[in-house]
């Protein structure tokens, strides 16, 4: 199955925006200017889609009162399931007339169907793609008959175990689709977030190797926003015109404000979220001045040694990194330095022989040279041709060094440079 694939004119999958779906469901109200009205708000808001659903109370239920049909507890408590859905069902004569509308203010159109009359009616009105709730996620004959039109299926998983999922996709796969995005999902309405488990959405993309979304029924923006940071490419986010207009599901809807708020935050998550980078990003570039540096901290006179005394790493970044200070603690001042100054290879003495290495037995070797009164010493950590060049440099000799050198640090010293492979090469080449 694909890991990205199109809808409309948007691209579903990692490495693309979210496509963000404002579910209209019973919002409307009974009203279809009301229902124009929310396309038309959340297209406003930033949504991609509006998603309505296509079902009667009939074709998702029967008209009966005992107490398998009675809902004993959550938002819709002391409900009758099939008087329910009569209040909350969108009207299918409406329908072709809402995708109009969608399609003239520019919103991709998505409905549930809940059976096959539903599936066959969204055909003939010219549904682009179909969405699963979570409830039919058990439905295998209805997936497989959904998954059969060959278009992309976007699928919720709320109460669903593994297996449940495993075998729902193989569904769709079997009736031989190929876009398929399952989406997290915690059928409560509304969800609280210890009941969201957000990290299921990073191991549903392991698992699955689908593109993975999250239809959240949460109240706010958190878990959306969260969701996108962990992977999601799909947000699925009740939608009305206000709280205030009472139907089944108004009261753990978004309004256009709160949904518009939603949407700037998943895109600035993703703006944070970036692609892996490292060194100095452009904002960065004013302050990376004031990093630490070593800096002359107490006047120093020509031919006295370095001390943790009078170098210190401080800020700002003018001088070398702190890191050359196990380097240049002991070696002599090639000049006058003054309080505030500082410390570059332009300081060190000049006309030494600079060991490049980690080995201790070239540094006991430097030391030797430095005691017959040769000017000597040693740099372990990594130097440009242009910071030794400041030192003017007898010789460099390279043994045992963890850093390449590279043809330009060779050609820029013009032949002061030596490798050697071993200490015995280099002692001899020394005596040379």
């Amino acid at each position: 199955m694909k890991k990205e694939f199109k809808i409309g004119s948007r691209f579903i999958g990692q490495g693309h925006p979210a496509y963000i779906i404002a579910e209209m469901s019973a919002n409307h109200a009974g009203s279809m200017e009301r229902a124009k009205e929310i396309i038309r708000a959340a297209k406003e808001s930033g949504a991609d889609c509006i998603k309505i659903q296509t079902y009667t109370p009939d074709t998702i239920t029967i008209d009966c009162h005992n107490e398998y049909f009675q809902i004993e507890k959550g938002t819709w408590e002391g409900e009758n399931l099939y008087s329910l859905y009569g209040k909350a069902y969108t009207p299918w004569e409406w329908q072709a007339e809402l995708k109009a509308e969608a399609d003239k203010v520019g919103i991709d159109f998505l409905s549930t169907p809940f059976d096959k009359t539903a599936v066959d009616f969204l055909e003939e009105i010219g549904l682009e793609f179909y969405k699963i709730a979570s409830f039919e996620l058990v439905d295998i004959p209805l997936i497989s008959y959904v998954a059969s039109k060959g278009k992309p299926v976007i699928m919720s998983t709320g109460m669903a175990t593994m297996e449940e999922i495993e075998e729902a996709v193989e569904a769709v796969k079997a009736a031989g689709g190929e876009e398929l995005v399952v989406m997290k999902c915690s059928s409560a309405y509304p969800a609280v977030p210890e009941d969201m488990h957000l990290r299921t959405i990073s191991d549903l993309q392991e698992k699955l190797d689908l593109p993975i979304g999250l239809s959240d029924h949460s109240m706010g923006s958190m878990s959306a926003a969260t969701a996108v940071a962990l992977g999601a490419c799909v947000i699925e986010k009740h939608f009305c015109l206000g709280r205030e207009i009472e139907n089944p599901d108004s009261s753990f809807s978004m309004n256009p404000e709160e949904f518009a708020q939603m949407v700037r935050e998943i895109r600035c998550v993703e703006a944070a979220l970036g692609k892996p980078t490292y060194g100095v990003c452009k904002q960065e570039e004013t302050n990376l001045g004031f990093r630490r540096s070593l800096f002359v901290v107490k006047d120093i006179a020509a031919g006295e040694p370095f001390t943790e005394e009078n170098v210190r790493s401080i800020r700002p970044a003018n001088g070398l990194k702190p890191i050359f200070m196990q380097d240049i603690l002991g070696l002599t001042a090639g000049k006058d330095l003054s309080f505030g100054t500082p410390l570059t290879f332009d300081a060190l003495e000049k006309g030494a022989e600079i060991f490049l290495t980690e080995d201790e037995q070239v540094r006991s070797l430097c030391e030797s040279r430095r005691k017959e009164g040769i000017k000597a010493y040693c740099i372990r950590n990594r130097v440009t041709a242009e910071m030794l060049a400041m030192a003017e440099p007898a010789g460099v000799f390279v043994c045992n060094y963890r850093y390449p050198v590279s043809e330009e640090f060779l050609t820029s010293l013009k032949g002061k440079v030596k490798i050697y492979d071993t200490v015995v090469d280099l002692e001899t080449g020394l005596r040379k």
